[in-house]
This record gives structure tokens, C-alpha cells and sequence, in this order.
């Protein structure tokens, strides 16, 4: 897709060839309107109100990048001028009131603008405007710093120029300012004035080098035309820009959007397909409890108060009749953290127990977490309210921000900005690591606090996730992970060039529950196009409107 700035440069382009409007033979020709420009010097050199410039060279055949229609002509630009200067090459006194003094920076956007200017006494400026003087319909150019920004003088307040600009002064009668403008924008002359700004620094774009500029002149009835076809297309091309804004603006979305629904599917049960030869939730939730009871009875654990039952008000959708809803304080035990002082060295020096903090997990990519950036030692474990976590227990901050998340690699222990769980069964990791990815705006709104917002323990252990039978839990985290890496490479254009597309591209993202065949098993969502999350297709169906705006 060709970006907007190319589209208007193209424009410019055809413009200064003679293609963008057909000629009209009744024009009169670019000869005549030279010969009245030349004409006009004389005579201004002559009654002594301009001075006498060396000549510029002829324009030799290698300086003429492309043909040019019949009525045009080829000329430098301090040809069609009476005069080019800058402004003052001494820095004046400032003052907080008087006369605008303009340099680069208040014309750097295409216009002039008084907002941000300095100012000068009025003697000091009666003197630089001697020199020079813009006036109304004048043209300005930076040229020092950023350079080629050519601007009409649009008002007719009085002002001064610093050195960083040149005023080019021409009749208006016999050239049209807007075309000489469109003119320097395009890529013809911006090359030359990239060419032709030299020096380290603040590069510099001298006045020789303006007044060598090579351009096509055409009639003066053709300028207008042009310059009003230009004017006709800028608007079009500018409404493009903003939809092409907002399309990158959805790609850049699009990948994160695509994974929450990827996890909405996955936590409804419409992910993968079920088979009824799976053990249901029912008796996995049964052997948890045996287990929890056994933990009791070896005071392993302690006992909690019972969780009230689960209300319908909180099953957010349906599940498949294989799965159970269940609270996260039945799957295990909720853990905080701690700090050890930090004025006593016995707890920290030499320590060989990972420790982190929420800082830490804004650091870790990935679900597996394995330290820090510090260590405690066990003297600092067991002075601390900090608890040793087995490795498998699933890490989560509880504030600071909440939502971090991953899976313990090996012992560990956190700080107080977690409420982690300890699993009664470590085969359902894998499964409530992502369960509570998708469950974590549910959990942030929960959250109370005023200086920050916390989720609680008690809060936390109430948190309600749909529970699959085991084999399907395995069976959505292999889906889930093959679906989330080929989000990452929508997110990554040079991956995505690289990629191999699947011979039924039109299925990639498709839900749906029959079985397919002739391309990889990743390139599958087995769930329906009608589930998916309303902002997810309200995305999608922008996404498809902006494209079909621009054929």
C-alpha cells in the first residue's frame, strides 16, 4: 500500500512534468512569461530599485532530468526572481514586545506562526527591513537547519527574518506563488535542495544554491490550473493518511485483540473439540479434594474457611457438560509475601534463595519465572513473612500493578505485592496460567484500595474459572501456545514475510468444529465465527471498511 506522503510526492511529480492537467494550446507560452520576467528586471535595475546579479548558467541538457511539454521552459529560479536574500546574519537584542522576529522554527510546519516568536525593537527592525523586506504573497524558505520549507507569506504584519531564512521576492502578476510553493515541495526541487545543503551542524542551503535551482516553468494559466487540480486531490490524499493512520493503528491492535479472544474461546470450552471419553471436571475436582483433605491431615495446609457456593449471577457464559466451575481457593493455596529488612545484612548477603518483586516480572517474557534480581537468605526466609513456593506454584501480583503473572521454574519466594497459588495439583498449571490471564480485568476489578488498588487473598480465592477434564486442559494449553506464537508473527513484519502461507490461507482464523485437512493443525481455532468477542469483530469489520475505502 503506497503511503500518503509517496501519493502527494507522485502528484508533485506528475505536476512538474506536465502530466497532472492536459495542456491547453490557447495558453500563452512559458517563453513569453520569461521574456516579461526578464523584461520587468531590467527595468527595476535600471530606475536603481534592485541590483545587478551575476548572471546564472545555462541549463545544460544533463540538468534536465525529463521531457517537458512544448509551451514550458526550463529556468534556475533566481531567474523568475527580483530579488532573494535572507535575514539577518547577526543575532539582535531581544525583547519581550515589538516586532516579530521569525527564524526555522516558527514556519517549520508549512505555515507561519507568531505563537512561540521572539521580538525586536522597532528601530532594529526598520534597519534589518531595509535589507529585507517580506511582505504579502511573498515566499519563504528555511534554509538552515531543516531546509527547503517553503512558506507564503500570508499576513501583512510586519516582521524581520533571522539568517536561517531566505525571502524570495517575484511579481505576482506574472507568477502564481501557490504553484512556485507546490513547486519547491516536490520531489525535483527537494532533491536538489537535499544535494545542495552542506556543513556539519546546522547544515546550510546557500542562496547561490537556491537561485541554480533547476525547475520547468509553465504558462501562468496553466499554474493556476494546476495549482487548483493539486488543491483538488490534497484534501483526498490527507482523508487517505487518516485512514491509513487508523488501519496501522488496527494491525497494531489486532494481534493482542486476537489473543484475548484466543483465551476467551479457550476458557468457554469452544478452543478445542471435547471427547467423551475424557474423565469429567467432576472427578478431577473429587481427587483434588482427597487431596486437600490428606494435605489437612499432615498439616501441610491450613484450614480455610469453606467458599460459598458459586451463584449463576457469577457464571459469566455456558460451559461444555464435561466442565465444572469452580473458585480458585479450591485448587489451592493462596500465598502472600514478604519483605526481609534490608538494614540487616544476614538476610540478604550471600543469599541463595530467589526473591522478587513486580519490578522483576515487568522484566520476564515468558510464562516460566526463575529469580529475580535478588536473593534472600533462609535466615531472612524465616524472619520475613516472605514463603518459600514450590516450584509449579503460579506467581501473580496482587498490586503494582496486578496481572503479572508466571509459573515458578523452582523454589522461590516474592515480596508482598503477590497473592500466588500453590496447586494442589500440579497438572492444572499450565491451564490456570492462562485461565487467569483471560480472568485478570475480572480480578483488577475487584480490587480495592485507595493510594493503589490491591487484590486480597479473600478476593483472590474467590475468583471463579471454568474448569475443563484434565486431558482437554492439556489439549487447549498446546492449542493456545501454537495460536499465541503465530500472533507474535502478526505482530512482527519481517516474521511475516518470512512466513509460510498455509495453502487454505482463508481458514487461519477460522472457527469452526469440523475436523479440516491439508494444512498444519496450528492454523486452526475450532470454536464459531458467531462467539467471537463483539470488540474483536467490531475491530475487524473497521479494519475491513478502511481497506475497501481506499480501492
Amino acid at each position: 500500500m503506497m503511503k500518503a506522503q509517496s501519493l502527494r510526492n507522485a502528484i508533485l511529480q506528475l505536476a512538474v512534468q506536465g502530466k497532472l492537467i492536459p495542456q491547453n494550446s490557447g495558453d500563452e507560452p512559458a517563453s513569453v512569461l520569461l521574456q516579461k520576467i526578464k523584461a520587468e528586471r531590467e527595468l527595476l535595475i535600471k530606475d536603481k530599485r534592485i541590483k545587478a546579479e551575476k548572471p546564472l548558467s545555462e541549463i545544460t541538457d544533463d540538468e534536465k532530468p525529463f521531457a517537458i511539454p512544448k509551451d514550458w521552459e526550463w529556468v534556475r529560479l533566481g531567474d523568475l526572481l527580483y530579488k532573494l536574500t535572507d535575514g539577518t546574519h547577526a543575532t539582535p537584542k531581544y525583547l519581550d514586545s515589538g516586532v516579530p522576529f521569525l527564524s526555522v522554527k516558527d514556519m517549520s510546519t508549512g505555515k507561519i506562526s507568531f505563537n512561540d516568536t521572539k521580538f525586536i525593537s522597532h528601530d532594529e527592525h526598520a534597519a534589518l527591513f531595509k535589507r529585507c523586506n517580506p511582505e504579502f504573497g511573498d515566499i519563504l524558505l528555511t534554509k538552515v537547519g531543516t531546509t527547503g520549507i517553503p512558506v507564503i507569506v500570508d499576513t501583512k504584519k510586519e516582521f524581520s527574518l533571522f539568517v536561517s531564512v531566505a525571502l524570495l521576492k517575484f511579481n505576482k502578476d506574472l507568477l502564481f506563488n501557490e504553484f512556485l510553493v507546490f513547486l519547491i515541495k516536490s520531489p525535483l526541487v527537494k532533491q536538489q535542495c537535499v544535494e545542495n545543503t552542506k556543513g556539519v551542524g546546522n547544515k546550510n542551503l546557500v542562496l547561490r544554491d537556491i537561485a541554480n535551482s533547476v525547475i520547468p516553468l509553465p504558462p501562468l494559466a496553466e499554474q493556476q490550473r494546476i495549482v487548483a487540480k493539486i488543491e483538488q486531490l490534497m484534501p483526498l490524499i490527507d482523508k487517505y493518511d487518516l485512514y491509513q493512520q487508523e488501519l496501522f493503528a488496527l494491525d497494531k491492535e489486532f494481534p493482542q485483540d486476537l489473543k484475548k479472544s484466543i483465551l476467551q474461546f479457550a476458557v468457554q470450552g469452544k478452543l478445542v473439540a471435547q471427547d467423551k471419553a475424557d474423565e469429567p471436571a467432576s472427578v478431577l475436582l473429587q481427587k483434588i479434594n482427597l487431596e486437600k483433605k490428606q494435605l489437612l491431615k499432615d498439616k501441610k495446609i491450613k484450614a480455610e474457611k469453606p467458599l460459598p457456593e458459586i451463584t449463576e449471577d457469577e457464571k459469566p457464559f455456558a460451559i461444555p457438560e464435561s466442565w465444572e466451575w469452580v473458585r480458585l481457593g479450591e485448587l489451592g493455596d493462596i500465598v502472600g509475601g514478604g519483605t526481609p529488612k534490608t538494614q540487616n545484612d544476614n538476610y540478604w548477603n550471600n543469599g541463595n534463595i530467589p526473591w522478587l518483586t513486580p519490578a522483576d516480572m515487568s522484566r520476564i517474557h515468558g510464562k516460566l519465572v526463575e529469580r529475580g534480581s535478588r536473593m534472600i537468605t533462609n535466615e531472612g526466609l524465616l524472619k520475613s513473612s516472605a514463603r518459600l513456593l514450590p516450584k509449579n506454584s503460579i506467581i501473580y501480583s496482587s498490586r503494582a500493578p496486578i496481572g503479572y503473572i508466571g509459573i515458578a521454574s523452582n523454589e522461590l519466594c516474592t515480596n508482598q505485592g503477590f497473592k500466588s497459588l500453590v496447586p494442589i495439583n500440579n497438572e492444572i498449571v499450565e491451564y490456570l496460567y492462562y485461565s487467569l490471564i483471560q480472568k485478570t480485568p475480572d480480578i483488577q476489578s475487584r480490587a480495592s484500595g485507595t493510594t493503589f488498588k490491591e487484590i486480597s487473598g479473600s478476593e483472590f480465592a474467590l475468583t471463579v474459572l471454568p474448569l475443563p477434564p484434565l486431558a482437554e486442559q492439556q489439549r487447549i494449553v498446546a492449542k493456545v501456545e501454537s495460536l499465541m506464537a503465530l500472533c507474535e508473527i502478526l505482530k512482527d513484519e519481517s516474521k511475516l514475510m518470512k512466513y509460510e502461507i498455509p495453502t487454505k490461507l482463508g481458514r487461519i482464523i477460522t472457527f469452526t468444529h469440523e475436523t479440516t485437512e491439508g494444512y498444519e493443525p496450528e492454523h486452526l481455532i475450532a470454536a464459531r465465527a458467531e462467539v467471537i468477542r463483539p470488540e474483536t469483530q467490531q475491530k475487524q469489520q473497521e479494519r475491513i471498511a478502511l481497506m475497501r475505502k481506499k480501492k
